[in-house]
């Protein structure tokens, strides 16, 4: 595992000696660093990231599939068309199709809505007495005759892939797994297996009834039924855009990202239609600004298949890229009008420098001088550079809305207020590094003292 050193930034530098670019005049009358801000957020238009997300999300970008080509190849130009050499990342990966039949029959329950499949799950049918096997883990298995019968599983701890291994190894013949929050359960496996047996998902209402009948006592059958999950082998895109530096450079470079990839059915147009507008737009107001780093904008594709794209991403990254790298900022679900608060996630639930630059921008930014709360969750295509040692942060409105990876995931649900909050805030912590004038990170503090910015333990 790579180490990286820890980098720091001075959020609240003073503005250099010298001529100011004339395409981007400061304020009068403002702190420093706020008329920084406004060289960037003053240039952001929001109707062009919503008209984005109106062109993304005419159907559905399932990875591996046409509808995502056509979402690579239109992201691709918009980046050639503000003056970048762009590049694509094809990497295989495995294409799921959604059964044409999932059934869950339990006498006494209706289940509305219905059962979820898991991506790169199997068929198969089973009729069987139901055992509760809490989340799933080894020990939950322990003393319990689970053989031919179905996994009663509460969501949490593991992934869904390691619940359903741990179950089928336990001599179990279906899982059934639910939510530990409101709402459905959308779920992958991230790669198909032989061992797995089938398993749907349900909520977590349907979960707790079932769990609170069997700790009665109560003997339940259920039959578990899955019919035309198919996997193949596709290809899923990267595509990339890297702004050099324009004066003397640091050497060093930041990743701004999004995922261009949305569920089966689901037009997608907040996740993450709404991050990769977003990305479109910073690249198209950074293209001509003035900046010693570089920045490199990403969308990824097959996010939504177990984080494939950054995965790959990260796999590309030389050594000299590794090391260069201030952090990353990941934008996913920006803009939904159903839901909550923007947070920033990080992976270990730590502070780092990408929440130190968006804490810092989101105060500035605001009328209250209130900033960006952050917080502990996976989830997203921060993880991977996390994973390897770099700042990462995943910004996001949190809860997520309840047409989260539904049909009804479409453009008229879109906020253009919340666009506009998230574009500033990651557009001016982008340039907090970027501008010029900021002094070697080497050398400078984190985040100032008068900006506090707490943990919130909200669930996403």
């Amino acid at each position: 595992m790579l180490k990286k050193t820890t980098l720091s930034i001075l959020l609240a530098a003073s503005l250099s000696v010298g001529a100011t670019p004339a395409w981007a005049a400061p304020e009068a009358n403002l702190p420093s660093d706020q008329a920084f801000d406004n060289k960037i957020v003053k240039r952001i238009k929001v109707d062009n990231i919503y008209n984005h997300i109106a062109k993304l999300s005419e159907k559905p970008r399932v990875a591996g599939t046409p509808g995502e080509d056509v979402a690579v190849e239109y992201i691709k130009s918009q980046f050639e068309s503000y003056g970048y050499d762009t590049e694509v990342q094809p990497f295989e990966i495995y294409s799921y199709t959604t059964p044409s039949l999932i059934e869950l029959e339990v006498d006494g329950i209706t289940f509305e809505p219905a059962p979820l499949d898991f991506s790169y799950g199997v068929d198969g049918e089973v009729t069987a007495e139901l055992v509760y096997a809490g989340k799933g883990a080894p020990s939950d298995f322990e003393g319990k005759d689970v053989q031919g019968k179905i996994a009663l599983i509460e969501r949490g701890d593991f992934s869904f892939a390691v619940k359903i291994l741990n179950a089928a190894n336990a001599g179990a013949a279906g899982v059934i797994i639910y939510n530990n929050a409101t709402g459905v359960l959308n779920g992958t496996l991230g790669e198909p297996n032989d061992d797995y047996v089938p398993a749907v998902a349900i909520t977590k209402d349907q979960g707790v009834a079932l769990k609170e009948r069997l700790d009665k006592g109560e003997t339940i059958e259920a039959t578990l039924k899955l019919e035309g999950a198919k996997t193949d082998r596709a290809i899923s895109h990267n595509v990339v855009a890297t702004k050099e530096a324009t004066h003397k450079s640091t050497g060093e470079m930041i990743l701004v990202g999004a995922h261009h990839d949305s569920v089966d059915g689901a037009p997608g147009a907040n996740d993450d239609a709404s991050g990769t507008a977003t990305v479109l737009e910073l690249a198209r107001v950074f293209a001509n600004a003035p900046t010693d780093t570089d920045i490199r904008f990403v969308t990824f594709g097959a996010e939504e298949n177990g984080l494939l794209g950054s995965y790959e991403f990260v796999e590309r990254m030389t050594e000299e890229d590794y090391e260069r790298t201030v952090g990353m900022f990941q934008m996913d679900m920006v803009g939904s009008k159903g839901a909550g608060d923007l947070i920033m996630y990080t992976n270990d639930g730590e502070k780092n420098i990408v929440t130190d630059l968006g804490a810092a921008a989101g105060a500035r930014l605001s009328k209250t001088g209130e900033a960006t709360s952050y917080g502990m969750e996976g989830r997203s295509d921060h993880v991977p550079f996390a994973e390897i040692g770099l700042p990462a942060a995943l910004f996001i409105h949190a809860p997520v809305e309840p047409w989260y990876h539904t049909p009804e995931d479409t453009l008229d649900k879109i906020s253009k207020e919340k666009l506009k909050e998230v574009s500033n805030i990651v557009g001016a912590a982008v340039y907090q590094v970027a501008r010029p004038d900021t002094p070697a990170l080497e050398n400078a503090k984190v985040a100032p003292k008068n900006v506090d910015y707490n943990f919130e333990e909200r669930e996403l």
